[in-house]
């Protein structure tokens, strides 16, 4: 123990004579936290990297490694209070992309995790079954929340695809995948929030309480406050899914099938699809590949076979949900949703397997990534909403342009409805009434090819986005990364003003989430503030 305070207490001098901190030491000693603030080489390490690989921040001054929300206000608290203070970063499971939980004069709250011996521990997911909702701790896994719902028959309604990721993080951006065209993101499925302000003020907020703080935060980039629990919407579970790929070579078809499913989004639950999402294939190698493995072995899909128009195939992905009672009516509801369907005959690819292993279908990919090596390397992705009316331009001028025949992984395509957004949240989309998200989710490898490299892959990000603000096409960055002020301000166009008064609402100080390089930490010097961007 006495070690213990010692390091601390060494963390603690490290802060004031970086930032000029001026609290004695014990008074952060003694601020009453039952978790554990942590110099250990190993932790601050580890907080100043993210999954991107792209930016290696300096290491944080210290990491929380919170039990309550309480913790993370009485830090916070001493920020704020201070004169001169310090930055504080959430940090999830570390699955930024560009630095964005990442501080270097600060502390770094590690939200998901638990640090052995730091004493008492964040909430378990707590389930009420009857009014069909979850409460969860802002830094619990996704899939850590789908098993909890899941001992009562329940799970919660919107998804990404990738289930080992914080509440939090994702609610800080919005959650997507295949099924927000009918339940909306993750961010139109909260009923309530707590939340640690950048004023140290730990408040609960909901449409009818603090509805100001709730939208804000809700794709808030963790601008505003720090996430410690989430109330999340809940539905009957269920069993199993039917799991479709099929084939496309022509552009149009493939997306006027998928905007076609979107828009059944109010029918019963036995004529549309509960999950729809598109890949492109580029390559002959990525359509047999870990993340189209769905695809058998023994009988490979070539593309040249299928006469793809400017080398390149669309699959449009579908899932129909099912419990084992219902099992004899599924064939036909899927044959006939397929019959509407433009796709190349004879590419219907189906496989049936549990929900839990639909929804974790990507960690078994992980895993084996990880075996080979492949996954902690460097990921230079580019997320983009792409307006509808514009997704024509961009086929021509990026899978079949840019992007050559060569991909480096996985790359999404699929619509979303718009009206399933709130516009009282923080996120920015298109203005129109349905947008695409494109994904390239490209790993730069050290394997000799040029155009697997990271310098290769970052500069045809560059090349991409030029051509969409050359070409007129109005992309929105979803997990935005910018550099300056006046792209911040252009991302967020017409809501810039509210953003910023938001911020200054509630994080005047610009303590919190500098590593999204949106605002300059704001300091006091003597008695006064100075607005800073």
């Amino acid at each position: 123990m006495a070690t213990s305070k010692l390091l601390l207490t060494f963390a603690i001098c490290r802060l004031i004579v970086t930032v000029g901190l001026t609290l004695d030491p014990t008074e952060l000693l003694l601020l009453g936290v039952d978790g554990q603030l942590s110099v250990d080489p190993s932790d601050v390490e580890t907080a100043s990297l993210d999954f991107g690989l792209l930016t290696r921040a300096a290491p944080p001054l210290a990491v929380l490694h919170p039990a309550s929300a309480q913790d993370i206000a009485q830090l916070i608290k001493a920020a704020y209070g201070s004169d001169f203070g310090f930055t504080v970063s959430a940090r999830g499971h570390g699955h930024s992309i560009n630095g964005q939980a990442q501080t270097a004069n600060g502390v770094v709250v590690q939200m998901s995790g638990s640090k052995r011996g730091s004493g008492r521990k964040p909430p378990q997911p707590r389930v009420w079954p009857r009014e069909k909702y979850v409460d969860v701790w802002g830094g619990e896994l996704w899939i850590d929340v789908l098993r909890s719902s899941l001992e009562y028959g329940l799970a919660p309604k919107s998804w990404t695809d990738y289930l080992y990721l914080s509440v939090g993080g994702t609610l800080s951006n919005a959650g997507i995948s295949g099924q927000a065209f009918n339940h909306g993101p993750q961010i139109s499925n909260v009923h309530e929030l707590d939340v640690v302000t950048g004023k140290g003020e730990l408040l609960t907020c909901s449409e009818e309480q603090n509805s100001e703080l709730f939208h804000a935060v809700l794709g808030g980039l963790g601008q505003f406050g720090i996430i410690t629990r989430a109330r999340i919407s809940l539905e009957p579970a269920p069993q199993r899914v039917r799991w479709i790929r099929v084939l496309y070579s022509n552009f149009s078809a493939f997306t006027r099938d998928q905007e076609y499913l979107i828009s059944l989004h109010g029918e019963a639950g036995s004529q549309k699809f509960d999950y729809v999402e598109g890949f492109v294939i580029a390559d002959e190698g990525l359509i047999n590949n870990w993340r189209s493995s769905f695809f058998s072995p023994r009988n490979p899909v070539k593309i040249s076979s299928l006469e793809p128009n400017g080398g390149v195939l669309y699959c449009l992905e579908i899932t129909k949900n099912y419990h084992e009672s219902t099992a004899s009516t599924i064939d036909k509801e899927v044959e006939l949703l397929l019959k509407r369907l433009d796709f190349i005959p004879a590419t219907v690819f189906t496989t049936d397997l549990l929900y839990v292993d639909f929804l974790d279908r990507v960690h078994k990919a992980e895993l084996k990534l990880r075996s080979k090596g492949l996954w902690e390397v460097p990921h230079p992705w580019l997320n983009l909403f792409v307006p509808k009316s514009k997704i024509g331009d961009f086929d021509k001028g990026v899978f079949k342009g840019i992007l050559g025949n060569k991909t480096s992984g996985p790359i999404l395509i699929y619509p979303m409805n718009k009206h399933k957004w709130d516009c009282r949240s923080s996120v920015v989309t298109p203005d129109e009434d349905v947008f695409y998200l494109v994904a390239l989710l490209r790993s730069a490898l050290d394997n000799g090819e040029e155009t697997h490299s990271l310098e290769y892959l970052t500069n045809q990000n560059r090349q991409i986005l030029k051509f969409c603000d050359d070409a007129g096409i109005n992309v929105k960055q979803y997990l935005p990364h910018y550099t300056t002020h006046e792209e911040w301000m252009d991302h967020f166009g017409n809501n810039w003003d509210r953003f910023y008064q938001m911020k200054m609402e509630f994080d005047p100080r610009h303590i919190l989430a500098s590593g999204q390089q949106i605002f300059t930490p704001t300091f006091r010097s003597s008695s006064k503030m100075v607005a800073s961007w």
